[in-house]
């Protein structure tokens, strides 16, 4: 009998918490009248935690709002949690911040299979996300969009399909390789890539020599570097992460393998790289979505000089740019509502940018839009780790989304 009652008293217990959780859910709408809770996940830690600056960055972001005295009276309140690169920790990590302090807006969030674990939750509860970290929570492998069955979703990272695109339009044309390989993490963020790749090399009547999967958590590449040399490739494109970028160059040195490397954007931080490879990632070609940390842009010197007084801990990269990046939008739109804020105020802003320019490419969203570029450059890693652009933003003209 007292089991029974221990039991009875244990579901009612969870059955209250359950009820207050969706009473506190539905009436919290992420801001009153002195602060605006904005959060992100990211990987602080695991094997992609050089991404892990991402959310810092957009901390520098909120932290230099807030020192300007808040948007319309409000100050942001910031939350920032380590996902550990794993989905299940993602979701918990979601719904705690949602559930527990009620989140207007998140904002980055690095990691496609993360990403896509909360995506619908975040969809169900009306929670803006602006803009999401990973191009791959915006697509599938064929490079299909959602945007339009998802109205809370603002994007203004290019999709992987397209940067890949660009990419190797650029391998083919301009270094003239016809030998190529893809190495890719085995998940939406690698097979995104993959697809972009594939479909711009059958407009040359072109095939990959190798398309070579791996595993996000693999520690050894040695089977899949010595199968990519001994195709002969010229080039390899890798979607990666960091922790498998360094282990493939790595592991290409140790065997006298030596092709054109080039990766995605989420490996061009170049001084990071550079160092963790021990001076081997000179000459490896990425795709770039921010301009290159010692760039003039007035924008990038307002944060950098910004970084160096509240974050001097902080090292000024692409990574940690990014996070300002992916921000920037919400912050605009916000300031744009006016005092009488409201998820369906900031939507309505959202979907008249045109052309809107942070420090990426130019964004253009509205109603039936909301990726909000296809536009990357081109940038290849100099000595000491400096960037040297190879080609300035360029498009996708196959970009299946825009037809």
């Amino acid at each position: 009998m007292k089991s029974k009652k221990t039991l009875f008293t244990v579901l009612l217990a969870a059955l209250s918490f359950f009820l207050f959780a969706t009473e506190a859910l539905s009436e919290n709408p992420g801001f009153d009248d002195k602060e605006i809770r904005i959060a992100q996940f990211g990987p602080q830690t695991g094997p992609a935690a050089p991404w892990g600056a991402v959310a810092r960055g957009a901390g520098l972001l909120f932290q230099i709002v807030n020192e300007e005295g808040g948007i319309h009276g409000r100050k942001i309140k910031y939350f920032s949690r380590d996902d550990q690169y794993n989905p299940a920790q993602t979701a918990a990590i979601v719904k705690e911040l949602v559930e527990r302090h009620g989140i207007f807006s998140f904002t980055g969030g690095v990691s496609s299979a993360g990403g896509n674990a909360v995506k619908g939750y975040l969809a169900e509860n009306k929670i803006l996300w602006v803009t999401p970290g990973s191009a791959a929570v915006n697509s599938d492998p064929k490079g299909e969009i959602e945007t339009i069955a998802d109205p809370y979703r603002y994007y203004s990272y290019p999709l992987f399909q397209d940067e890949a695109s660009v990419i190797t339009k650029y391998v083919v044309e301009k270094l003239g390789h016809k030998k190529i390989a893809f190495l890719y993490q085995n998940d939406s963020f690698g097979k995104s890539g993959l697809s972009g790749c594939q479909q711009r090399l059958a407009t040359y009547n072109m095939k990959l020599t190798e398309a070579i999967p791996v595993e996000p958590t693999a520690k050894d590449l040695a089977s899949e570097i010595l199968r990519l040399k001994s195709s002969g490739v010229e080039t390899v494109l890798m979607w990666v992460s960091p922790t498998l970028g360094v282990i493939a160059v790595k592991t290409s040195a140790n065997v006298g393998f030596k092709p054109q490397w080039i990766s995605s954007s989420g490996l061009s931080d170049y001084p990071l790289m550079n160092k963790i490879t021990g001076g081997l990632w000179e000459g490896v070609i990425t795709g770039a979505f921010v301009p290159p940390p010692d760039s003039n842009d007035p924008l990038v010197a307002k944060y950098q000089k910004a970084a160096q007084r509240l974050a001097p801990e902080e090292r000024w990269g692409v990574f940690y740019m990014a996070g300002l990046q992916f921000a920037e939008p919400l912050v605009e739109a916000l300031k744009l509502v006016g005092p009488n804020l409201s998820t369906e105020a900031c939507i309505e802003k959202l979907n008249t940018f045109k052309d809107w320019k942070g420090m990426g490419g130019k964004i253009t969203w509205n109603k039936n839009r909301h990726q909000g570029t296809d536009s990357v450059q081109i940038h290849k890693c100099g000595p000491g780790g400096k960037s040297i652009l190879l080609q300035d933003w360029t498009s996708n003209e196959l970009a299946a989304w825009k037809k």
